[in-house]
């Protein structure tokens, strides 16, 4: 029999058939097989018992006993279909089991058994078949109709369904909705197999694919991904982590988990330090001394071979687990050039080889950490603890441990931890951990702050929003973590490129190994050794060093400043652009109207300003609002008025003084047959100017007016021109405003052209207009209302991210500030990462060609060759590393 369940009050009473759950002082009432314990408030009056499997009911419930052997008692309108029946809260609508119980009073829909039951928590699906952003909007609507779904988001970009329900939700219910509704849905069943660790010793991406081989061999290994960019390995795996971590270490490199709060649980360092290699490039020093200075040739040798042991054995035992795992990466090459040398002789270049290749290692890591350490530092600026406000004392908790609706403390000089809303005290908040501001911004009672921000000034109290993984900090590592996992065309390309030119120089050096000697071109010994030069060149380490850390560096320099920047396609892209065109209203603009100008005719200024105080104080129209604010702001009252009245499309009146008075537009005034000779003029002049006016009056005579407008943002000019120094070379504003009100803002932001009268579907047509004329277009909006014409450009900006979380999901670069200030920036740091990427892979190709030529007539020894590889990827990586320090 099954169990009921019980409320915290209840306790349960068992007998031989059945167990139920009672109330702690009940009058039971019991039946002959199955007792069933009722509270006393039910007793004896209207509770209906059967004579096998029974249950009771209050007196206020209907009874609906319609089953000789198993029934129960339910609410007035019950729907029931059960073999085996139990009684639920009046609420429940539907119940469609074989075998049920009901537990909550909030259980609306259960529809099948074997559905996955998500109580409160989230589902995400895969949704196939959407073919623009409508269709997402069809599917949230639909969903939102199921009962037992609490909330439906649906992302076009990412084609991800996010469900959230309530007590009983039924997967089976939420796939054949979405069916019905001509799309099908794919459930993204979250693997707790799948686990994240930081990586530390990979020094180029053969490194990555050489431990992806060696782990995929394993059985208990179902899938790995390792990106050698972000220094992150992913794995879906049924054995221990230990056993992950000991398998990495084999390779020579060093792995830790990564816990759920985006910092490493014990976070791994390259512990291996300059001590051994130095000491190998002593003995090294001692016995190519030695060898000139009569000292025993077996002496020198011994002196070679215990440095090629100490600097070799780590690539040695790497190289024999990537061939294990048939991988050919640069472990494999060196390897084989030093044991090469030992064999036929050369103690010095086997030993010279492996010590390089140590040393070079060694640098490289210590170069790459670098642009690691941007991300690390973005996950350290906000505090791992809270102050909370738990009545009148001070607990400090870990941020982890912090639920949304808590308050927060913060002092001066401290970091916030946690988004949330001033619900006490003034402040000044140092934003440019988020947005890259410089200047301190004002927090007022209701404002917003965030995560890893610094409170300079007062003492606030915050009521917090967003849970830890939740905030703008945590959303922006995970953007930037992501988007340098993402390969750039170059980077896939070069990658490519790599994967095919290795073996078949390894091939080339066999080749040149064997044939020569064989059909009498030379010694053994000097084809040999050419051949081993060669296989050290056959390593592209420079050459697919040269882009993924260039790109890294760019994206952490641009998230420091207030940039994130998706992936490096479109860092690539951004070097590109030679044409940008902004939406104006909340772009160019400010987005919120302000008075600018009163003319009063027949009346003071004031009285004129109280009397549209007067008028406008009960309308929601959004100028209205604006001349209210501003009246306020100026300290007016507004007078006695009565009988309010909207009238549409035209303005509002009011009874002011016994006399109707009336603030509207022209129209309003026509129909009221008052002579406007002398103000049209005036108004039209101002609506030129992409002014609104609003006219004040009776119905006998003009008053006065009030002119609205949108105004420029204050850094709009000084962006543009700063876009026009790096090289931009057309400024486009795109508007749906009238023409006068487009040729009035474009020349006063110098943009060069502008496309006036737009509805949303024509902006896009200008960006294709633009691109036909051969430009390179990138469409800087809101990422909301500009989402068509963000998705036809090359390039998609959205401004403002730090406030919307749809801005920050749907473009390609957001500029986390509300302003376009770092937009000059992010072209300039784009063009940098683009020429220095050129100048990397041009730089690897000219050393790693001029190496393969000087081999031939023997000029390049082994350890040239080996300096040639390692020190050309240490210059590529050196010149990368400045895109750390690129500067507005």
């Amino acid at each position: 029999m099954a169990d009921k369940c019980c409320g915290p009050k209840e306790e349960l009473i068992t007998s031989e058939d059945n167990k139920d759950c009672c109330h702690n002082n009940p009058e039971k009432v019991a039946t002959k097989e199955g007792d069933s314990c009722c509270s006393s408030q039910n007793s004896f009056q209207g509770i209906a018992i059967t004579t096998t499997n029974s249950s009771c009911c209050s007196q206020s419930k209907n009874k609906n006993i319609n089953d000789n052997t198993t029934s129960d008692c339910c609410s007035q309108e019950p729907k029931k279909d059960l073999e085996i029946k139990s009684c639920c809260s009046n609420k429940e609508d539907n119940i469609s089991l074989e075998t049920s119980s009901c537990c909550s009073n909030e259980v609306k829909d259960i529809t099948n058994l074997n559905a996955t039951p998500v109580k409160g928590e989230k589902v995400e699906y895969r949704i196939h078949g959407m073919d623009c952003p409508s269709c997402a909007l069809t599917i949230e609507k639909g969903l939102t109709n199921l009962i037992d779904i609490q909330e439906a988001k649906v992302n076009y970009n990412t084609a991800k369904l996010q469900i959230i329900g309530s007590n009983a939700l039924s997967l089976d219910s939420i796939e054949s909705e979405v069916q019905k509704l001509g799309y099908t849905a794919e459930p993204l069943i979250q693997n707790k197999d799948l686990r994240t660790y930081d990586v530390i010793g990979m020094d180029c991406s053969s490194c990555a694919k050489s431990i992806e081989n060696h782990l995929n061999s394993i059985a208990t290994v179902n899938t790995v991904t390792v990106n050698f960019s972000t220094g992150k390995m992913k794995v879906e795996h049924e054995n221990s982590v230990d056993d992950i971590v000991s398998e990495v270490s084999k390779l020579g490199f060093n792995a830790s988990l990564i816990n759920n709060s985006n910092k490493s649980s014990d976070t791994p360092k390259n512990k291996e330090g300059y001590g051994l290699i130095t000491f190998s490039g002593i003995l090294i020093a001692l016995g190519f001394i030695g060898s000139y200075n009569g000292v025993s040739p077996l002496m020198t040798t011994i002196l070679f071979a215990i440095a090629i042991v100490i600097s070799g054995y780590k690539p040695v035992k790497s190289a024999y687990y990537a061939i294990k795992s048939r991988s050919l990466d640069m472990n494999v090459l060196m390897s084989a050039a030093a044991i090469g040398a030992a064999l036929i002789g050369e103690w010095f270049e086997g030993a010279t080889v492996v010590w390089l290749f140590a040393l070079g290692n060694a640098l490289q890591n210590r170069s790459i950490e670098q642009t690691r350490k941007s991300i690390r530092n973005l996950m350290d600026l906000a505090p791992s603890e809270a102050w909370i406000k738990v009545g009148s004392e001070l607990v400090k908790k870990p941020v982890e441990e912090v639920s949304v609706g808590q308050i927060v403390v913060i002092k001066p000089g401290d970091r916030i931890p946690l988004d949330g809303e001033v619900i006490q005290g003034e402040t000044s908040v140092n934003q440019a951990p988020i947005t890259g501001e410089s200047i301190p911004v004002d927090k007022l009672i209701g404002d917003t702050v965030y995560a890893g921000t610094i409170n300079e000034s007062g003492s606030i109290e915050i009521k917090v929003t967003k849970l830890v993984e939740d905030t703008t900090i945590a959303k922006i590592i995970h953007l930037v973590e992501e988007a340098q996992e993402q390969k750039a065309p170059t980077q896939a390309f070069i990658d490519k490129f790599a994967s095919i030119y290795t073996p078949i120089v390894f091939a080339l050096a066999l080749v040149v190994i064997v044939l020569p000697p064989l059909f009498g071109f030379g010694t053994w010994g000097e084809w040999v050794y050419k051949g081993l030069a060669l296989l050290v060149v056959a390593c592209p380490c420079a050459l697919v060093i040269s882009t993924p850390v260039a790109i890294v560096s760019a994206i952490g320099n641009a998230a420091k400043n207030g940039v994130l920047i998706k992936g490096g396609t479109f860092l690539e892209k951004a070097g590109a652009i030679d044409a940008i065109a902004f939406d104006k209203t909340g772009t160019l603009t400010e987005g919120k109207p302000k008075v600018s100008g009163v003319e009063a005719f027949t009346i003071s200024e004031n009285e004129l300003i109280s009397l549209a105080l007067t008028l406008e104080d009960y309308s929601t129209h959004p100028i209205a609002k604006t001349i209210v604010k501003y009246a306020k702001d100026k300290g007016i009252q507004a007078k006695n008025g009565e009988l309010f009245k909207n009238i549409v499309g035209k303005g509002v009146q009011a009874t002011v003084n016994a006399k109707v008075h009336y603030a509207g537009n022209l129209k309003l005034f026509e129909d009221l047959e008052i002579s406007l000779d002398d103000v049209r003029s005036k108004v039209e002049e101002m609506q030129s100017q992409g002014k609104t006016v609003v006219i004040i009056g009776t119905g006998q005579e003009i008053m006065g007016i009030i002119s609205v407008s949108d105004t420029i943002r204050s850094t709009t000019v000084k962006a543009l021109n700063g876009l026009k120094q790096v090289g931009v070379k057309q400024l486009v504003m795109l508007t749906g405003d009238n023409e006068g009100t487009a040729k009035m803002i474009s020349s006063q932001t110098n943009v060069n052209r502008y496309f006036a009268e737009l509805l949303p579907e024509d902006k896009v047509d200008a960006i294709k207009q633009l691109q036909s004329e051969g430009h390179k277009v990138a469409m800087v909006g809101d990422g909301i209302n500009d989402a068509p014409a963000l998705a036809t450009a090359n390039l998609g900006i959205a401004m403002g991210g730090a406030g919307t979380d749809t801005a920050m999901e749907t473009a390609d670069i957001v500029l986390m500030a509300d302003n376009l200030e770092k937009l000059p920036h992010t072209i300039k740091l784009s063009r940098k990462a683009l020429a220095i990427i050129k100048q990397n892979i041009w730089f690897s190709l000219i050393v790693k060609f001029i190496a393969l030529v000087l081999i031939f007539p023997g000029w390049l020894t082994l350890w040239m060759a080996v300096l040639s590889d390692t020190g050309a990827a240490i210059i590529v990586i050196l010149n990368a590393l400045r895109l750390l320090r690129v500067k507005d």
